[in-house]
């Protein structure tokens, strides 16, 4: 990372090694788990099978993003590095979940017409291994979801496949003990529900970074009021709070001061203040005299 902008920490890498433990270990089961849901005629099994292999793309998708970001410069074009590909991994982590469930859903559909036969003992014995796998995994991400929206979608994806696998335990227990086939697709149709307002959830956040909104935890119009406030400030404009990526937000403003005030103590105080009661540490501010004429003629 270029040393221009050494507070842009990218809150994913921090957790880059229990991302990589958690792929290993979900790539290496999604295997055993689609053949065996291929063996068994399980749709239960084969859809948590197919929601563990959006598990490993997504997982793959936010180490690749984590280190190609750590490895840009942000010399030349790329004035802010990569780190939006986090955000562009989370989405396209939600859009991978989203098609897995709706397909999911399809084929319980179909299914529930008429079910077909299931080898109940290979799949209980899958689905708990696959249990036991996704706790492991989810131990491994959750200190980091709570920082990066990038592991949150990693994170949020192996939870989902944690109650799919109790729901494909349940399954085959209910197919083992009693003879009754439909139960399969019925837990296959209920885990495709569980899936898609979760994708549709992490879908929007990372759309409204992408949009560049401001961020949903921060009061704008409290924010114009206290960089108002400064002393010797006669009038903020051009005021953007957006966020790059997860836990580094930036923001851009003009301050208007008398002709004949110090602008070094307000602009200390001014990016004090944004870091200390914001959060936000980069920041571009431009402080400008009250007989500075132009920036009320830009109009987009």
């Amino acid at each position: 990372m270029s040393e221009a902008h050494p507070e842009l920490a990218s809150a994913g890498r921090r957790h880059r090694r229990p991302l990589t433990i958690a792929f290993v270990l979900v790539l290496g089961f999604m295997v055993v788990e689609v053949a065996t849901a291929f063996w068994t005629g399980s749709l239960a099994l084969l859809s948590d099978a197919g929601h563990m292999a959006t598990d490993a793309i997504g997982l793959g998708m936010a180490l690749a993003a984590i280190v190609v970001a750590e490895k840009s410069s942000t010399e030349g074009t790329r004035t802010y590095g990569l780190y939006r590909l986090e955000i562009l991994a989370a989405l396209a982590n939600a859009i991978l979940l989203l098609v897995v469930a709706l397909y999911v859903l399809y084929e319980a559909i179909v299914r529930l017409q008429d079910p077909p036969e299931i080898l109940a003992g290979p799949m209980l014995v899958v689905a708990v291994a696959g249990l036991v796998v996704n706790v492991i995994s989810w131990r491994l991400l959750r200190p980091g979801a709570a920082e990066s929206i990038n592991v949150r979608g990693a994170y949020l994806e192996v939870i989902a496949d944690l109650i799919g696998s109790v729901g494909v335990i349940a399954a085959a227990l209910l197919v083992g003990l009693t003879g009754w086939t439909y139960a399969d697709p019925l837990f296959a149709a209920a885990i495709g529900l569980f899936i898609l307002p979760r994708a549709w959830q992490l879908a929007r956040q990372a759309l409204h970074i992408l949009v560049q909104a401001a961020p949903t935890d921060l009061d704008l119009e409290k924010l114009h009021a206290d960089l108002q406030a400064i002393p010797d400030v006669l009038d903020v404009h051009d005021l953007h709070v957006w966020t790059l990526t997860s836990d580094m937000d930036v923001a851009t403003v003009h301050l208007m001061t008398a002709e004949d005030t110090d602008p070094h103590p307000v602009l200390d105080e001014a990016r004090a203040l944004l870091r200390d009661r914001y959060g936000i540490t980069h920041a571009t501010l431009q402080v400008e005299p009250e007989t500075h004429h132009g920036c009320a003629e830009v109009n987009w």
